[in-house]
């Protein structure tokens, strides 16, 4: 019991890890954004943040079943290996559209992290269909922040 619990809460710090590096980039994140011209569909500046931490905190527990499940063994590796790129190119694509302002070179990275959290899905899912659901709401969101990363970098060429 208590290694289960060390192993979520190492899930948990590593995503938060992942989230605070996300975060630092976007520290300009609602001034920036507000300055923008945005599409009448965009979400206020107030909704990101609590998305992001219930994706986040989906996230974490969703690792943290398939390794429960499977530790580090056979497919259990690649699914996690997947998490953790995925991770890191989340917290990526923070920073190339926040913090330096490339409209372009986010909507790249947001298409890798779409391709490498679709995989992750469904490698979590063939382990645990918990795991691969409770990523469901993370994959959703960022196939809507792709089309508003397109469209916010079409509808502003000068800042993006």
């Amino acid at each position: 019991m208590l290694q289960q619990i060390i192993g979520l809460l190492g899930w948990l710090l590593i995503t938060l890890v992942a989230a605070s590096i996300g975060a630092w980039g976007s520290a300009s994140a609602p001034s920036f954004y507000q300055s923008l011209t945005l599409p009448s569909w965009a979400p206020p500046p107030s909704v990101f943040g609590p998305v992001w931490s219930v994706l986040y905190l989906l996230m974490a527990i969703s690792a943290w079943l398939v390794w429960r499940e499977r530790g580090w063994l056979g497919t259990a590796c690649m699914a996690l290996g997947l998490y953790l790129v995925q991770l890191a190119v989340n917290a990526l694509w923070s920073w190339a559209f926040f913090a330096w302002h490339q409209g372009g070179f986010a909507f790249a990275v947001i298409l890798l992290l779409w391709f490498l959290l679709f995989a992750t899905l469904i490698n979590f899912w063939r382990i645990n269909k918990l795991a691969g659901t409770l990523l469901v709401p993370y994959f959703a969101w960022v196939s809507f922040a792709a089309v508003l990363n397109f469209t916010v970098w079409q509808l502003n060429p000068s800042f993006l």
